[in-house]
């Protein structure tokens, strides 16, 4: 190997050093509080994906089956919050404009999702217990397709509407805690607001009746119902909780790109490396990986852009994914699954 051809190797690994720290103008060095600017930004994105993930999580976690339409029940909770609230009667109908209350639009926004669990549970679960997991997850795929097609159907003059943020109590504009670092108000309140969904699935999971009850069904549906737990009722009970938190997710990710339309669902696609980095059964492990995923993505797009290209953003949390899928199948947090043979 000629020494012309071990400098251009030195020479490039010195260029993809560089990458890490940025150029001159904007080193890590030169300018800390630039570097810590991209990773709360990237812990505020990673919290977004979080909640998406949450409610793939808690179906999983519950029943076993992997429902690939989470994206779109929270696209469809959070245009039919801004439909009771905005828009309940239109004048195309010969009436004046009205809305619900905040209050009343929630709680008619989840009484709408109870609607949707219970017709889950009765014309798509039901008749596929005990089916292989395949045929739950393609089944989730065509009510990803119903819930589009429904949904447009429904409440396709109010897609691209913002959402209610001064009535959910949600602050807009950039917060300065230290001077140099800009954070946006309604990622703060997504964090607050993970974090709290977090404890309270912790408790629910963990010290309530109906939580035993999920994880028992979760473990073995057969030995569930020999004991007595109405498998039924808890997979309506899992997808209520799983509508609930697509309902903040929607909020949330609306709020942050300033409205709601049909095209966040496939924001949710986002969600899979986040379960697979964090474990598809770890509620905490979720929140984890969307952190880890959101400031990977931020210093990546940063600082490996001029080398890898600017498309970074869009395969990094993938390639991460199957990294993790290399060395631990289940996850960071996830339970190991021994099976006999």
């Amino acid at each position: 190997m000629d020494g012309s051809l071990l400098g251009d190797i030195f020479t490039a690994l010195v260029a993809v050093f560089n990458g890490f720290i940025g150029d001159p103008v904007q080193s890590i060095w030169a300018k800390p509080l630039y570097l810590v600017q991209n990773i709360l930004g990237g812990l505020m994105v990673g919290i977004l994906y979080s909640l998406v993930a949450l409610g793939f999580a808690l179906i999983y976690k519950a029943s076993g089956v992997f429902n690939f339409a989470q994206g779109m029940m929270a696209v469809f909770a959070a245009l039919g919050l801004i439909y009771f609230h905005d828009r309940l009667f239109l004048p195309m109908f010969g009436g004046p404009l009205y809305g619900l209350t905040i209050l009343a639009s929630l709680v008619a926004t989840m009484a709408m999702m109870t609607v949707l669990a219970y017709l889950v549970e009765r014309l798509m679960l039901r008749p596929l217990v005990n089916q292989p997991e395949l045929i739950l997850f393609m089944s989730t795929i065509g009510l990803f397709f119903f819930l589009e097609g429904f949904g447009e159907t429904l409440f396709n003059f109010v897609s691209n509407s913002p959402v209610p943020m001064a009535a959910l109590g949600i602050q807009s504009g950039p917060w300065v805690p230290v001077e140099g670092i800009r954070l946006q108000k309604v990622d703060l309140s997504s964090a607050v607001v993970a974090v709290a969904m977090v404890a309270g699935l912790w408790v629910l999971f963990q010290k309530t009746p109906i939580g035993r009850a999920l994880r028992a069904v979760a473990d073995d549906h057969q030995a569930a119902l020999s004991v007595g737990i109405p498998l039924n009722r808890m997979w309506v009970v899992v997808w209520i909780i799983a509508g609930a938190v697509g309902l903040v997710a929607g909020i949330m990710w609306g709020a942050s790109s300033g409205g709601v339309d049909f095209s966040l669902a496939f924001i949710a696609l986002k969600a899979l490396p986040v379960l697979i980095l964090g474990g598809f059964t770890s509620i905490p492990g979720v929140i984890v990986g969307g952190l880890i995923i959101g400031i990977g993505e931020r210093l990546a797009e940063i600082y490996w852009s001029p080398f890898l290209g600017d498309s970074i953003e869009v395969w990094f949390a993938y390639v991460l994914a199957l990294v993790i899928l290399l060395y631990r199948p289940q996850g960071l947090f996830g339970e190991k699954i021994i099976e006999r043979v």
